[in-house]
C-alpha cells in the first residue's frame, strides 16, 4: 500500500495582484497550494531521500512486517 499524503503546514506569502490573478485563472481555486508545493519541491527537498522513502513503501514484505511490529506496540505499557 502506498501513501501519498503529506503533512501540510500553512504558509502565508505575498504576491503581486497579477501573479495571484494568473494563479487563480490558470491553476484554479483550491489547487494553488499543491501547485506551489510541487514547484518548490525539487529546489528544497533531497530527491534521493524522497525516492528512498517511496521505494521502501513499495516493499510489501517490509510494510507488512512494519505494520505487524507497530500493531504489537499497542499493547505495550510504559
Amino acid at each position: 500500500m502506498t501513501y501519498n499524503t503529506r503533512m501540510m503546514k500553512k504558509l502565508t506569502i505575498s504576491v503581486s495582484e497579477e501573479v495571484y490573478a494568473g494563479l487563480y485563472d490558470k491553476i484554479g481555486a483550491g489547487k494553488i497550494s499543491s501547485f506551489l508545493d510541487n514547484l518548490a519541491r525539487p529546489h528544497v527537498i533531497d530527491q534521493e531521500l524522497d525516492d528512498g522513502y517511496k521505494a521502501m513503501s513499495r516493499d510489501e514484505h517490509r510494510e507488512e512486517y512494519a505494520s505487524e511490529w507497530t500493531s504489537g506496540l499497542i499493547n505495550e505499557t510504559w
